[in-house]
């Protein structure tokens, strides 16, 4: 005899057993059928097992519910990734917090630039400046509103903003086309009159750096100085009927410091520029991604002792890629020749790392490490205009270039330079110039008593001593560091683009 379920229900809720049979019945009946009548096949690749292995442990899983454990060590992943992100990410703004700082420390202001008069030396932290041209430094404000720069000609520069994205070229590479004008920045927001008779460019952001480059004639600073301080002037527009004077301030020999921080401080300088600029100078997807670790525009950055131990190895870690990037580039786009250590000074289709539409992330990690500014001319191919860029960090056996050895290196004949070649010597550590007891790590074609061989060529020489004869041949060395260095070519010639023509390699000279 058939009995209904309606009846084993009444009759467990006359005995007072209700809850159990409804919590069994189900079962009972889905026993009879084996399995829910809606259920389908579930492909095996969207389910999580219950158990699974990965570099953080043993992830576990109630039927897809990760565990206690599990969540913790998975959140504390995901900070710590986070974290590494916005190192690399947020990179070129913590550069420009550092040069900002550094520029200030010698007097650097609105009113005030910083000229290298006698060229930039070791002295200085700076990421790989050159020894051959005069620097002219500054930092534009524009909270108070536009601020005009008035330019001398021959010259060339630019101005990037606060996260390191171009804002104008001025000069040669600029719309004054190296005659010199009136460049009027405006701030973000900005709803006053746009006066004419200058050179407009709005910037998203208030804080500005300013950077041109003046050259050198048969050697002499002085012309390039004297460009710069009889013609360079900025002022508020507010103040254009009557401009403040301009002052400057001579850097050279200076001992300051632009790099920015690769510990936990880092952040602590990007919140800075957070808390200054306005968002809409980031794109939300990188501005969610500072939110995520805590920074945040109008909130206070304060890290708990969990999340602070978590930065600190993101940071060290963030800082570890990034120099991975640089010395140790496993993208052979990076490698000018077969079978040399030589590579590119800019990767990049664009000044936005742009390739085929995609972002080069490791790239602009790479650069901003290394190098500072951004302007549309880096990509360029301009024969016998600008400059061109050839990093090395290894020696011909690929090993990393040591301080305590010597090694020769070959400029073959003819280089393709309209004006000059240069190597400079950077310091493995703070890729600023190698400090030694030689006051300009570098040497070049400019350089006075340099050798040449019979065929043309130019051997050079690094190590911690002069070889016998060759002293003016030779940049030093600092036993126990590691160092690098830019071969620059100004005014480059269609060989060094066609690759015709090639630098030699590092060769350790064995006494």
């Amino acid at each position: 005899m058939k009995i209904s379920r309606r009846s084993i229900v009444r009759q467990a809720l006359a005995c007072g057993f209700a809850v159990v049979i409804l919590a069994i019945a189900p079962t009972a009946l889905l026993a009879q059928s084996g399995k829910p009548k809606m259920a389908t096949e579930i492909p095996q690749e969207i389910t999580t097992p219950d158990s699974v292995e990965t570099r953080l442990g043993t992830l576990k899983f109630f039927d897809g519910m990760p565990d206690e454990a599990t969540v913790e060590k998975v959140y504390d992943n995901l900070d710590f990734m986070r974290g590494v992100e916005v190192f690399l990410n947020a990179m070129p703004g913590a550069s420009l917090y550092a040069v900002r700082k550094g520029l200030h420390s010698i007097g650097v202001d609105n009113q005030t630039v910083a000229v290298f008069e006698t060229l930039m030396d070791s002295k200085s932290l700076y990421l790989t400046a050159n020894t051959e041209t005069v620097y002219l430094f500054g930092w534009i404000d524009l909270k108070n509103g536009p601020m005009v720069i008035e330019t001398p000609p021959n010259i060339l520069a630019f101005v990037d903003d606060f996260w390191f994205h171009y804002v104008t070229d001025m000069g040669n590479a600029g719309p004054d086309k190296g005659k010199g004008g009136k460049f009027l920045i405006v701030p973000p927001g900005y709803k006053g009159e746009i006066p004419e008779g200058y050179f407009v460019a709005h910037s998203p952001t208030f804080g500005n750096w300013l950077f041109a480059r003046g050259f050198l004639v048969d050697g002499d600073t002085k012309p390039a100085t004297e460009n710069f301080n009889k013609l360079w002037r900025q002022y508020p527009l507010a103040d254009a009927v009557n401009p403040p004077e301009t002052k400057f301030v001579n850097a050279s020999g200076k001992a300051f410091n632009t790099i920015h921080a690769n510990n936990i401080r880092f952040y602590d300088e990007i919140n800075t520029i957070v808390q200054e600029e306005p968002n809409e100078a980031l794109d939300p997807e990188t501005l969610g991604l500072l939110a995520s670790i805590g920074i945040e525009k109008g909130k206070r950055f304060a890290p708990d002792e969990r999340m602070t131990k978590i930065l600190a190895e993101a940071a060290a870690v963030g800082n570890a890629t990034a120099r991975s990037i640089l010395a140790a580039n496993r993208d052979k786009a990076f490698y000018l020749y077969p079978n040399s250590y030589w590579e590119v000074g800019f990767l990049g289709g664009s000044h936005e790392f742009l390739m085929g539409g995609a972002r080069n992330l490791d790239a602009r990690t790479r650069m901003f490490y290394y190098a500072t500014g951004i302007t549309p001319a880096m990509a360029m191919k301009m024969v016998g205009v600008g400059s061109q860029y050839a990093a090395n960090f290894r020696d011909s056996q690929g090993d990393y270039l040591d301080g305590g050895k010597t090694y020769k290196l070959n400029i073959p004949a003819n280089p393709p330079v309209k004006t000059f070649w240069s190597i400079v010597v950077y310091d493995g550590q703070t890729r600023s110039m190698l400090q030694t007891d030689q006051q300009f790590p570098s040497i070049g074609s400019q350089s006075k008593g340099l050798q040449a061989n019979p065929d043309g060529s130019v051997d050079l020489y690094f190590g911690p001593t002069a070889p016998a004869g060759k002293e003016s041949n030779w940049v030093q060395t600092v036993s126990g560091k590691s160092w690098n260095t830019l071969l620059r070519l100004y005014g480059p010639l269609e060989p060094w683009f066609d690759k015709s023509w090639k630098p030699g390699d590092f060769e350790e000279v064995v006494n």
